[in-house]
């Protein structure tokens, strides 16, 4: 009766030790580190024997190569263990996958096999996991992939979920502890230790906010951007688009130190699971009684929670108000009324549109209003220069960009026809506002030193040319600027 007993307990002890080499090889596998795994279970069976759990994970740690080497391999291990265990339901899934996953012209024996090996499944276990998984294989995505999350997901579920219920970050840390411990070949609680373990520590406060309050922190980001490019494209022009980028990109580091911090936590979580070595025989009593020490069922992730419905609800609200701000002002240019003065300061001006149109290549379409006028003294002789001429259309321009102001745009070809050109710069704000661009040169026939100054906005353009024997930079834009705020005025509404 006692040699009975003893052979029991020896069995039992040989089952335990089996299943944790079983979980110790799944466990190398899911590290990365299929090799080893591979050792692990070749020691154990030339140790204990054949074992229908062993050959399995054998197998899969020769799928895990990915290889088609290890893939003749693996199926040799199942061909061995359904041999020996021909019913066994995991080799029966386990060798299908491979048969399915295998390309037909390359190995068409084996791809066939695949078929055979479903239809005793369904006859050993229609409903169960292994038939579905088995039956999916082959598809490019199969029915458990759609319905499965991420890794990280799973791992900022439980982890959130951990210190909200706990009274303090260190009693989630302890908890997830001993359910890890419980169950050292469990990789979700694994991972769910290791993470509480390092965002309890001191000074993780502001990480573990952003995993309980990240959709929060996200929206209120949002909104900040929005605020800014709104502010962009309506009362603030010269603030760059990249400002907003880049309170964006600020805004998103603390994001990506959490996803670090979480990727470190999965990489220890594996290597744990890796190097764990389970007691053959647990202590019982040990926890009777006491649900610290017995590992949960942990709650299923959704893949999208009715908060992350609402705030992408609200994402796509506040993304379309800021779109529909961006196209409304893309759209909406000032109104300027054009003043042509006969006389301006002390001069006598003349209509020249019929002579000189600097703006013949504007659309008409685009064009509320022009003029062109020359000033000279009043009693100057018929050769005598020009003080002043200035050119201003006003209209529909909102498609006007910095660059057609600064790249030529406007005029193509106008620095070829002043003469010999001294310098030419971008200049401060032009007429209200406007990007203006200034050069001097001098004039080829006269060899009168002058200045010129070209100036657009998304609702004027204009032109001025002076004489500027002795100005600098300031004094060309000041006298640019004031002559194309006498003759445009913004309109009223």
């Amino acid at each position: 009766m006692n040699d009975n007993n003893d052979n029991n307990d020896n069995n039992g002890n040989n089952d335990n030790v089996r299943d944790d080499v079983r979980g110790r090889a799944d466990a190398l596998v899911a590290a990365g580190r299929p090799a080893e795994a591979r050792a692990t279970a070749r020691t154990a069976l030339d140790t204990a024997g054949p074992d229908a759990g062993l050959l399995l994970a054998l197998a899969r740690a020769h799928m895990a190569e990915d290889d088609d080497d290890h893939d003749d391999d693996a199926e040799r291990v199942f061909r061995e263990g359904l041999d020996a265990f021909p019913d066994d339901i995991g080799l029966l899934a386990g060798y299908a996958e491979l048969c399915a996953r295998t390309d037909a012209l390359d190995r068409p024996g084996r791809h066939s096999r695949g078929p055979v090996l479903l239809a005793r499944l369904r006859e050993l276990a229609p409903y169960s996991p292994e038939l579905l998984r088995a039956e999916t294989a082959g598809s490019s995505v199969s029915t458990s992939a759609k319905d499965r999350v991420s890794v990280r997901r799973v791992q900022s579920f439980d982890a959130a979920r951990a210190f909200a219920e706990a009274p303090t970050p260190q009693a989630a840390a302890a908890q997830a502890a001993h359910w890890a411990a419980a169950a050292p070949h469990d990789q979700r609680l694994a991972v769910l230790a290791e993470t509480t373990a390092a965002l309890a520590a001191t000074g993780r406060t502001w990480p573990r906010l952003l995993l309980r309050r990240g959709l929060e922190y996200r929206f209120a980001a949002g909104v900040v951007v929005a605020v800014l490019i709104v502010l962009r494209i309506t009362v603030l022009p010269a603030m760059p688009y990249g400002m907003a980028a880049g309170v964006w990109l600020l805004l998103g580091l603390p994001f990506l130190g959490l996803r670090k911090q979480l990727r470190a936590a999965r990489e220890r979580a594996a290597e744990r699971m890796a190097a764990a070595v389970p007691e053959a025989v647990r202590d019982e009593e040990a926890g009777a009684g006491d649900d610290r020490f017995g590992p949960p069922e942990l709650r299923p992730v959704p893949r999208v929670t009715p908060r992350e419905y609402a705030f992408a609800g609200a994402g796509i609200a506040l993304l379309l108000v800021v779109g529909a701000a961006a196209y409304a002002s893309s759209l909406a240019y000032p109104r300027y009324d054009i003043v042509a003065h006969d006389t301006f300061r002390g001069l006598q001006g003349f209509d020249l549109r019929e002579e000189f149109d600097p703006f013949g290549a504007v659309p008409n379409s685009e064009k509320k209003g022009s003029t062109a006028r020359v000033y000279v003294a009043e009693d100057a002789g018929p050769d005598a220069a020009a003080e002043y001429l200035v050119a201003v259309t006003t209209g529909d321009f909102h498609e006007m960009r910095e660059s057609y102001v600064y790249d030529d745009g406007i005029l193509p070809e106008g620095t070829q026809q002043f003469g010999i050109v001294h310098d030419t710069w971008r200049a401060e704000a032009g007429p209200h506002g406007a990007w203006m661009r200034c050069l001097t040169y001098t004039e080829v026939a006269t060899g009168t030193r002058r200045a010129t100054c070209l100036w657009g906005d998304k609702g004027s353009i204009g032109m001025v040319f002076f004489t500027a024997a002795d100005k600098n930079r300031d004094a060309v834009e000041d006298t640019a600027r004031s002559i194309g705020a006498d003759f445009l005025q913004p309109a009223e509404d």
